[in-house]
């Protein structure tokens, strides 16, 4: 038996409910790994909520770091004892889980397990924002909301050693000066100031080429306005709530612009993309331009408390369990 998180419904924060599991053999094209640090991500806080559908009982969690202790028939490429990462595989709040290996990561050397933990989800999720969805090029300019959180200080980072101009949002004087300190060119607090147009009068009232929102129904339509004609609306996470469009026609009269709603699950369907994106975030972590700033951990019992804390918006950085 292992400890682990479960929802048996869907709620608040109350409902990840301590509980001790059966994990068993791992069958065939899996591993059975004992984990050693678990990320805390905003999809966990939606498959727990119900805004993302999944079957219950679930174990929570997207993300984590581990080595594995036992592997199933049919796999090759890994030995007991290897350390490993992955990330958008549900059920990672536990000390010990059965992982598909074809969604196992090496870690490599020169990577510590919290870290791992910390930038796998959020590092290959800044990976495909600014080389897949928008490839971003030097001299552009960028907004990015939340950019004192765990996708952001990783993004604003690497937009920045890209070349690009990175305005960043956050709502307190503390979380600024930290997304000041990770990249960002220019903060604005958007609760104290009207984001839209101090976007426009920083870009002397052209407009960012791209924003990056994963907050969601605060911020969309006000980032619209945010746009060069022609610019993207990268609408990635729903942290305020989901974002709903009802009349198209208001991008034509903001620019001719172009929204996407992107998710890892289309851009990492496979194991080649997905390695390849892992790569670039441990190659970017490597060489420094990247530092990863890992704002509480929580111990694995008490994985509500780091629900509350996300979602009460009271967190910098990345947030981590361990087991």
């Amino acid at each position: 038996m292992t400890q682990a998180i479960v929802v048996e419904k869907n709620g608040g924060p109350e409902q990840l409910s301590v509980q001790n599991i059966s994990v068993g053999a791992p069958k065939t094209g899996q591993l059975r790994i004992r984990q050693t640090a678990i990320g805390v991500n905003f999809i966990d806080t939606y498959q727990r909520s119900g805004l993302y559908k999944i079957e219950m009982p679930f174990v929570a969690g997207n993300e984590g770091v581990g080595v594995i202790t036992e592997i199933g028939p049919n796999v090759s490429g890994f030995s007991v004892g290897d350390k490993v990462t992955y990330q958008g595989q549900v059920g990672a709040y536990s000390a010990e889980r059965l992982l598909d290996a074809e969604r196992a990561i090496p870690v490599p050397d020169g990577i510590e397990d919290q870290t791992a933990a910390a930038i796998m989800l959020k590092g290959m999720t800044a990976y495909y924002l600014m080389f897949k969805t928008w490839p971003l090029a030097k001299g552009e300019a960028v907004l990015f909301h939340a950019a004192a959180g765990g996708v952001g200080l990783i993004a604003c980072q690497w937009a920045k050693a890209i070349g690009a101009r990175v305005i960043g949002t956050a709502g307190s004087a503390e979380k600024l000066a930290l997304a000041k300190a990770h990249g960002c060119d220019e903060v604005i607090n958007y609760r104290e100031e009207d984001f839209a147009a101090r976007v426009k009068e920083l870009t002397n009232g052209r407009g960012v080429d791209v924003v990056y929102d994963g907050v969601g129904k605060d911020t969309f339509e006000k980032s619209l306005d945010c746009l060069r004609p022609r610019g993207l609306m990268v609408s990635f996470g729903n942290a305020s709530g989901p974002v709903s469009v009802p009349d198209l026609g208001i991008l034509a009269r903001k620019g001719s612009l172009y929204v996407t709603r992107p998710t890892s699950a289309h851009y990492f369907a496979d194991r080649q993309s997905m390695l390849e994106a892992a790569n670039a975030v441990f190659d970017v972590v490597a060489s420094g331009k990247v530092k990863v700033e890992i704002g509480a951990t929580y111990p694995l019992a008490n994985a509500a408390e780091a629900h509350e804390a996300l979602e009460g918006r009271k967190t910098t950085g990345s947030v981590v369990l361990t087991p």
